[in-house]
């Protein structure tokens, strides 16, 4: 069975700190593009971050800066690691696959594996 397991979310202060990680199996996905996307309440689904199988790595412009994506080929593992945090980062974040693709696709329906997300809410 296929799986992408987040965890690392929870309830900071603005200015703090997470890092979410997304446990992939049973495939090799790091070797593929991987995604972090997220959606607020009342929002529609945003990209925050995907680096691709050769390692290229993009940003959404809101994030850039403060968040870093990484992964861990060794433990099949995606990270963010999310600083700086403001309230207008709350939001249920999703971990994202393309699995046999090593570029990351522009368009979210291209993305055939999403984890169920993990919330991040960040109290002014």
């Amino acid at each position: 069975q296929v799986t992408l397991l987040e965890s690392g979310g929870g309830s900071v202060d603005t200015g703090g700190s997470l890092r979410l990680s997304c446990a992939a199996s049973p495939y090799a996905f790091t070797k593929y593009c991987m995604a972090w996307f997220r959606q607020a309440p009342g929002k529609e689904r945003e990209g925050v971050a995907h680096i691709s199988g050769n390692g290229d790595i993009a940003y959404s412009d809101s994030v850039k800066g403060r968040f870093a994506i990484s992964k861990d080929d060794a433990e099949n593992t995606l990270y963010l690691q999310m600083n700086s945090l403001s309230p207008e980062d709350t939001a249920l974040y999703y971990c994202a696959a393309a699995l046999g693709s090593r570029s990351c696709p522009d368009n979210q329906q291209r993305y055939n594996y999403w984890g169920q997300g993990t919330q991040v809410t960040v109290s002014s």
